[in-house]
């Protein structure tokens, strides 16, 4: 039996097969690399011009290239409330750390300088006498610690001028300088690992793909894994009481707070900053905020992202009011 059909549901059917494949184009082509979402929610909006309080930014780096750069930072930081920034050793500095304390001798009350291991001739017999010899040096032209040292699985690879590739922290040679550095009143701050969302396979199941997608660790071509970093660094800390270890990024442990917490309690010589993890805390904003009343003593103020009032006040956004769901330009990840 013939049965007509509505001319409504003929147009439906013409124009919704359309209306699907564009859809489907774009689900097909929109890389999330080119994700951009805006924010749709009438939500509370809340500038914060300078920080509640002064703070002293603990991790930064050597981020301006002239005079001029090092001026307008020191705008920067008197308009957020930054007291003092220090500045990090890397070998990306691509300087003795003379010159990179040179650099900064007009604003030398605004800036700390941490100076790193020198890994040249390791495996000589004089090499931990000489290293040593070093960090006397430094301590006396004005480095007042150790680091960001960076073991991501191979080692101390952020050390100047040479690498400490292979060279992980609990190391026997290490301890001389460890030991040294706790007679030098000089503490260590120390890259361990990255977000562990980085050592996992890279598939639909990864808590974190756009992160990881950029920063994977292939785990099969460096030394150490996650956890094998973490007894790494934990040797070393329970063999070096006296010497004051940073691990920074919250020691790449915003999955686990309990376990970090765990670790705080065991090691009173542990302290952790937050520089560089905003997007990992982000989203356990409750855990967060607990562990760092919590642990207020314990943590440490850093932001790793450069030197603009807009990061400084980003910061002080996400740690002094209760504002959710915004979108901050992504600084760059360390």
């Amino acid at each position: 039996m013939n049965k007509s059909i509505p001319i409504s549901l003929i147009l439906l059917l013409l124009t919704f097969p359309s209306s699907i494949i564009r859809s489907q184009q774009l689900t097909d082509t929109l890389l999330l690399k080119h994700y951009r979402p805006v924010s749709i929610f009438n939500i509370p909006e809340t500038t914060v011009e300078k920080g509640k309080f002064p703070v002293i930014d603990i991790h930064s780096h050597d981020y301006a290239l002239d005079d001029q750069q090092i001026s307008t930072w020191v705008e920067n930081m008197d308009a957020c409330g930054i007291e003092k920034s220090h500045l990090l050793s890397c070998n990306w500095i691509g300087k003795p750390f003379e010159e990179f304390v040179k650099k900064y001798a007009a604003h030398a009350d605004r800036f700390a300088f941490w100076t790193s291991f020198d890994y040249t001739d390791f495996n000589e017999p004089n090499w931990t006498e000489k290293a040593i010899q070093t960090l006397i040096r430094h301590k006396e032209l004005g480095a007042v610690g150790v680091g960001e040292m960076g073991d991501k699985g191979d080692g101390d690879l952020y050390s100047y001028p040479t690498q400490g590739k292979g060279i992980h922290i609990d190391h026997p040679k290490l301890k001389p300088l460890l030991e040294k550095c706790a007679a030098l009143n000089m503490p260590i701050n120390i890259h361990i690992a990255e977000p562990k969302l980085m050592y996992e396979p890279l598939n639909i199941h990864n808590d974190g793909y756009m992160t990881a997608a950029n920063w994977h660790i292939d785990t099969t071509k460096v030394n150490l894994g996650y956890e094998g970093l973490m007894r790494s660094f934990e040797n070393a800390l329970k063999a070096n009481p006296k010497t004051i270890f940073i691990a920074c990024h919250y020691l790449n442990m915003n999955h686990d707070l309990e376990r970090l917490g765990k670790l705080l309690d065991k090691y009173p010589n542990l302290y952790v900053d937050i520089a560089g993890r905003m997007g990992e805390s982000a989203v356990t904003p409750r855990a967060t905020r607990a562990f760092l009343i919590k642990y207020a003593d314990r943590v440490l103020f850093g932001t790793d992202n450069g030197m603009s009032k807009s990061m400084y006040r980003n910061m002080f956004r996400i740690l002094e009011t209760k504002d959710e769901h915004f979108y901050i330009p992504d600084y760059g990840y360390h």
